[in-house]
């Protein structure tokens, strides 16, 4: 007997986890899940931070990961008062003290990097 499920669902929950790479949310909807303009978003691509994909007809595209970048930034923006440059900064920091096993800043303990890239 010949099964119609799809391989891919077969897989473990592991391996089909969400890609965060997929270019998924519109500027609309990312800006809404950020809780910021969508001007605000387009800031943030011209300096560099959250690029997001482009579709065939020239559309933006926001992935999981864009969102938690931009999650983390605004973070120490509005939480610990940094400028996006020292933001920047920050996360470029601790993602070096992470790497390297060294305890994070207690006041910096609670900034998710786990997935943010730069």
């Amino acid at each position: 007997m010949e099964s119609n499920v799809p391989v891919e669902a077969m897989a473990p929950m592991s391996e089909r986890m969400l890609d965060l790479d997929k270019p998924l949310y519109t500027i609309s909807v990312a800006a809404e899940i950020l809780a910021s303009h969508p001007r605000t978003l387009m800031m943030y691509e011209t300096m560099g931070l959250g690029v997001p994909a482009r579709t065939a007809t020239n559309r933006r595209r926001y992935t999981q990961r864009d969102i938690l970048t931009l999650s983390a930034i605004q973070r120490l923006t509005r939480q610990h008062g940094l400028n996006i440059a020292g933001a920047r900064y920050v996360i470029k920091c601790l993602q070096l003290l992470d790497a390297h096993g060294i305890p994070r800043p207690p006041g910096l303990a609670d900034v998710d990097l786990e997935h943010v890239r730069l």
